[in-house]
């Protein structure tokens, strides 16, 4: 095992094989061996520099591999070439460690790789490998500007290859679309897959085909209308790129493919604007009560009173009594879980949704059952028409069956028995290329948010007077927009990131590491997102990250911590928290952290740990919540498509088939 591990650097060794699992140890000694293989043919291939054709010889192993030519033995020599494409193309070479991870790659496995070290170059990699068959290969990322980045920068390596690559925006026409995955390598979000293979299912259906597999479609006397309507080929690969944020948390949402209910009654917009008033003055635990747990609500008796003796427009008495309440209890719902600049914005009139772990817009996404447009009531925006769901895909759903399914991630390894469980995906830790030198300081705790926005503020004021670059994370528009307010108001110039402005994205980015730099951003600023260092930072201790909030995930938290100390460079984090933090009200109500806070406010002079370890479990309470979530929705997978099954009908189709 020494000799296979001999090239790899010395972070390999020490916490990690104290930390890893003896499974994981011979997988990654294996990975290792492999790895030693690939560096052998790289030297191969640099001594006949003179003579080499990379393309010729990428279509040489194609042959070989559509020839049936075990994938194991031809893995290192189609890493060795992708490495000389990447050097001729780019310049770089991939490190040992991403070697590694490439192996893994190839396999049903998730490769946990720090942040920052280099997952977009290791995906080219597997990706080349698997093209090599033709069948089409996918890179799933988060959002529309890593997919677009990633492919654009990628480009000229599979231009040596000889390879096509495709690129999914929420804006391509279908024929754009059928000519991306078209291609050698399709690059896009999970989001576009989804719905791309929900518009096929329905096309599908209305030829008045049941097939599951769009391969056997394909395959088939299907019509050739169809065959020209369709836009996807069922993919060779999948590698899904932030695994656990795609796979895990973004899971318990489904994707629905959705038409206007045009044909709605004309009272419908008068019940939800005269719901959104009533909403507005009821008080929980006298007129209704709130699940936590199913974040639902029940009107109580005497909130129901209040509905039946509340004067309505005449259109609204046409409904019965139980629309009534479960409009009101909607409309309560709204207002109580739903917070403008953090779950949506409003623009150009029109409710943009949020995304909750990306911070990004999600165009074309609406709540479903009438919460959409008891948010428009709320806001006084026109009231859309509600929609009715055609079709519809959960995340599991759609990679479940993958035969060829990979992720990497940042932030896999608290997640694997649940990629276990839902995907049959083994999550393997990769050491780091270098030592991190990332300093985390100790938490710090005050009361109130007014309070940690001036302690956000005389922290960012130090870092820039000493020269370094600060990155402020928030957890909503709102937040970012009161540190904002707060930088401004002492007189600290600096640059907000958020879903307001996408447009400006790259260029603040860019700016981000620069010397005496100040960026407020929320999730955007999070996955993906590589901050480079200006000249001169690294030597005044590199970027300073300031965590103003914990998030429902611990694994967001940790992603916004890795945007510094990335590649063994410096870097600092801090946290600064308080107890009016979110966290305390998702995890058990408002009335009760209300209480806790009372509780603990001696505690947070006193005693700071204490108060910590209570917002961690609040985050771990919101965690396991999401977590049995998830566990609903696949077992509701399994049972729609046994039921299904017995009535051969398509599982994803809502309807009769």
């Amino acid at each position: 095992m020494a000799a296979s591990t001999s090239q790899l650097p010395s972070g390999w060794t020490g916490w990690f094989w104290a930390t890893c699992g003896w499974s994981n140890r011979r997988h990654l000694a294996h990975c290792a061996r492999v790895t030693d293989e690939i560096r052998r043919q790289i030297s191969v291939l640099q001594a006949q520099t003179a003579s080499l054709d990379i393309r010729d010889q990428y279509e040489e192993l194609r042959y070989r591999a559509l020839c049936q030519e075990p994938l194991p033995k031809l893995l290192p020599e189609v890493y060795a070439l992708v490495s000389e494409a990447t050097q001729s193309a780019l310049g770089i070479t991939p490190y040992n460690v991403q070697l590694v991870a490439a192996t893994a790659l190839a396999e049903r496995c998730v490769a946990e790789m720090a942040t920052g070290e280099g997952k977009t170059l290791t995906a080219v990699l597997p990706l080349a490998l698997w093209a090599m068959y033709g069948r089409g290969v996918w890179l799933a990322t988060a959002n529309d500007y890593l997919a677009r980045r990633d492919a654009e920068w990628l480009t000229p390596v599979y231009q040596q290859l000889g390879l096509s690559v495709g690129i999914l925006q929420s804006e391509s026409t279908p024929t754009e679309r059928r000519a991306a995955y078209a291609c050698d390598v399709t690059y896009g979000t999970v989001r576009e897959f989804g719905f791309d293979f929900l518009r096929d299912r329905l096309s599908i259906r209305k030829y008045g085909m049941h097939r599951t597999d769009l391969t056997d479609v394909h395959q088939q006397r299907a019509p050739a209308a169809l065959r020209e309507r369709l836009l996807q080929r069922t993919p060779g690969y999948v590698l899904v790129d932030e695994a656990d944020s795609v796979l895990i948390d973004e899971a318990r949402t489904p994707l629905v493919l959705s038409t206007a209910e045009r044909d709605a009654e004309s009272h419908l917009e008068a019940c939800f604007r005269w719901s959104a008033v009533l909403a507005e003055t009821l008080v929980e635990n006298q007129h209704f009560l709130y699940d936590g747990d199913w974040q639902d609500v029940l009107l109580t008796e005497e909130g129901r009173a209040v509905v039946r003796s509340t004067p309505c427009e005449f259109e609204v008495q046409t409904m019965r009594q139980p629309e009534l309440y479960r409009a009101v209890e909607r409309a309560v719902r709204v207002r109580r879980n739903f917070r403008r600049d953090r779950d949506y914005i409003v623009r150009d009139q029109e409710i943009v949704v949020i995304d909750e772990n990306t911070g990004r817009p999600g165009e074309g996404r609406k709540w479903q059952d009438g919460v959409h447009q008891a948010i428009e009531a709320r806001e006084n925006v026109t009231v859309t028409w509600e929609t009715r769901a055609n079709a519809q895909v959960t995340v599991q759903e759609l990679f479940h069956d993958c035969e060829h399914l990979a992720g990497m991630t940042g932030t896999a390894t608290s997640a694997a028995a649940e990629f276990r469980l839902a995907y049959r995906l083994r999550v393997l830790p990769i050491p780091t290329h270098r030592p991190s030198r990332r300093v985390v300081s100790p938490a710090r705790l005050c009361l109130t948010r007014a309070e940690k926005w001036d302690m956000v503020a005389h922290s960012a004021a130090v870092a820039v007077s000493a020269g370094r670059p600060v990155l402020v994370g928030t957890r909503s528009i709102g937040d970012s927009l009161a540190v904002s307010a707060k930088l401004t108001a002492v007189g600290i110039a600096h640059e907000v990131l958020n879903a307001n402005e996408l447009e400006r994205e790259a260029a603040i980015v860019s700016v981000a590491g620069q010397r005496g730099s100040v960026v407020v951003a929320t999730n955007m600023a999070g996955r993906g997102t590589d901050i480079r260092l200006g000249p001169g930072v690294p030597e005044l201790g590199g970027l300073h990250v300031i965590a103003t909030e914990l998030h429902d995930s611990s694994r967001v938290d940790r992603q916004l911590i890795g945007r510094c100390g990335r590649q063994g460079d410096p870097g600092s984090v801090e946290w600064c928290l308080s107890l009016e933090d979110e966290v305390l009200a998702t995890a058990w109500g408002k009335p009760a952290a209300l209480r806790l806070r009372d509780r603990w406010t001696p505690a947070v002079k006193t005693a700071p740990a204490s108060v910590l370890r209570l917002l961690h479990r609040a985050q771990r309470k919101i965690e396991r919540r999401h977590a049995r979530e998830r566990r609903r929705i696949i077992n509701a997978l399994e049972a729609k498509r046994k039921a299904q099954s017995e009535l051969g009908q398509d599982p994803y189709l809502d309807g009769a088939n």
